[in-house]
C-alpha cells in the first residue's frame, strides 16, 4: 500500500496517469462536495462520477450503502473503475466497503480530508459500515491502491473536527512513542505542527499495520482507548442530541482504560494523572449518567477483540508501550467509568 504526504496537485494527477482506468467515481459528502472537491476537480477526468451522501456516522449503513452501490450499477462501473473516497473516516470506511463488495472489488484509493482520518482512518485497510447500532460490525480488511495524504485538507475543517482527530494523534503517542508524548502534552493541542504529527502518526500505524496486517496480534495495541471509548460513542449515538465525535469518544476511552491499567499496576499513579490532566484539559468531560453505565458495559461485549465471551481489551503497560488481549471484568469496566463521572 503506498501512503504519500504531498500535495494533492501533484499526488492525484501521477497517480491517475499511471494507471487506465475505465471510469472513476467520486464519494463525498456535502462538506467535502463543498470544501474538498473544487480542489481536485480539475485533476480528475471529464466525466467522473459523483456520489453525494449525508455526512455523519449516523449514515455509516447498509442503507446508504445501497444508495452507493445503485449509482454505481446504473453508471455501468465494471471491475476496472476506480472509486476516490474523498472525506473523513466515515467516507472512506463505507467507500472502501463498497468498493470492496462491488463485483466483488474494484480498486479504490483513500484521500482522507479529516484529522482523524489522515493520522488513523484511511491506513491500513479497515473498512466497514456500523449495524444495528453496533459499529464497524460489518467490514472487510482491504488496502486501497493509493493513500492520498494532503495536509492542507485539515484547514478546511472546524475546530472541534480537528480536535477530535487529535485523540488518535496522542493515541499513537501513548502506545509507541513516550518522547513525543511528552513534546505533545507540555502545550496547547491547537499549537502543534500538524503536518509533522500526521507524518509521526502515519508512521507508526504504517510500522504496526505491516507487522500484523489483519490484526491478529500487536495491530490490537492501536485500539487501545476503543473498547470503552467505542462503547460510548455508541451509546450516545442512540441518544440524539447527545452524539459526540469518535475522537471525543477515545478521549474516554483513553481516561477509563489508563485507569484500569493504573489499577492493575500497569502503569503508575504519575502516568494516569499525566493522562486525564491533559485529556480533560482538552476535551472536558462528556456527561454520563451513573444509571447509565451498565447499558454501555453491555456493548463491550459485542467489540472484535473479544473471545470466548471474554472482553479482551488493550492496555497501556507504561506510556510508550502497550499491551493486547487483556481479559477485562465488568466490575473493572463499572469502576473504571464511574471513576470518570467521578
Amino acid at each position: 500500500m503506498s501512503v504519500q504526504i504531498a500535495p494533492i496537485s501533484t499526488s492525484l494527477p501521477t497517480f491517475l496517469s499511471s494507471k487506465n482506468y475505465s471510469k472513476v467515481l467520486v464519494l463525498v459528502d456535502e462538506q467535502t462536495n463543498k470544501y474538498c472537491l473544487p480542489k481536485i476537480q480539475s485533476l480528475l477526468p471529464s466525466q467522473f462520477v459523483k456520489v453525494l451522501i449525508k455526512s455523519g456516522e449516523s449514515q455509516k449503513n447498509l442503507d446508504t450503502c445501497i444508495k452507493i452501490w445503485d449509482v454505481m450499477t446504473r453508471h455501468n462501473l465494471d471491475r476496472h473503475a476506480l472509486m476516490i473516497n474523498l472525506g473523513g473516516g466515515v467516507i472512506g470506511d463505507m467507500g472502501g466497503f463498497c468498493a470492496s463488495t462491488y463485483k466483488r472489488g474494484i480498486d479504490f484509493i483513500q484521500v482522507p480530508t479529516t484529522l482523524l482520518a489522515q493520522v488513523d482512518a484511511s491506513v491500513g485497510g479497515k473498512l466497514g459500515i456500523d449495524f444495528q447500532g453496533l459499529k464497524n460490525h460489518l467490514g472487510v480488511f482491504q488496502l486501497p491502491k493509493a493513500v492520498l495524504i494532503d495536509p492542507a485538507f485539515i484547514d478546511t475543517l472546524s475546530e472541534k473536527e480537528k480536535r477530535s482527530g487529535f485523540a488518535e494523534v496522542i493515541k499513537h503517542c501513548m502506545i509507541r512513542d513516550v518522547e513525543k508524548w511528552n513534546e505533545v502534552r507540555l502545550i496547547d493541542w491547537q499549537d502543534n505542527n500538524f503536518s509533522s504529527l500526521v507524518a509521526h502518526s502515519v508512521a507508526i500505524k504504517q510500522a504496526v499495520v505491516e507487522e500484523d496486517p489483519k490484526e491478529a496480534g500487536i495491530r490490537k495495541i492501536l485500539n487501545w482507548g476503543h473498547t470503552l471509548g467505542h462503547a460510548v460513542e455508541t451509546f450516545l449515538l442512540n441518544q440524539g442530541k447527545r452524539k459526540i465525535l469518535h475522537g471525543e469518544a477515545v478521549a474516554v476511552g483513553m481516561i477509563t482504560e489508563a485507569f484500569i491499567a493504573h489499577q492493575r499496576d500497569l502503569i503508575s499513579l504519575e502516568e494516569l494523572e499525566e493522562i486525564e490532566v491533559y485529556l480533560f484539559a482538552t476535551y472536558g468531560k462528556v456527561h454520563i449518567d451513573e444509571s447509565e453505565i451498565g447499558e454501555i458495559i453491555a456493548l463491550t461485549l459485542q467489540d472484535k477483540k473479544n473471545l470466548g465471551g471474554e472482553v479482551r481489551f488493550s492496555l497501556l503497560t507504561g506510556i510508550g508501550d502497550c499491551g493486547y488481549d487483556i481479559p477485562v471484568s465488568k466490575a473493572e469496566m463499572k469502576k473504571a467509568l464511574q471513576y470518570y463521572i467521578g
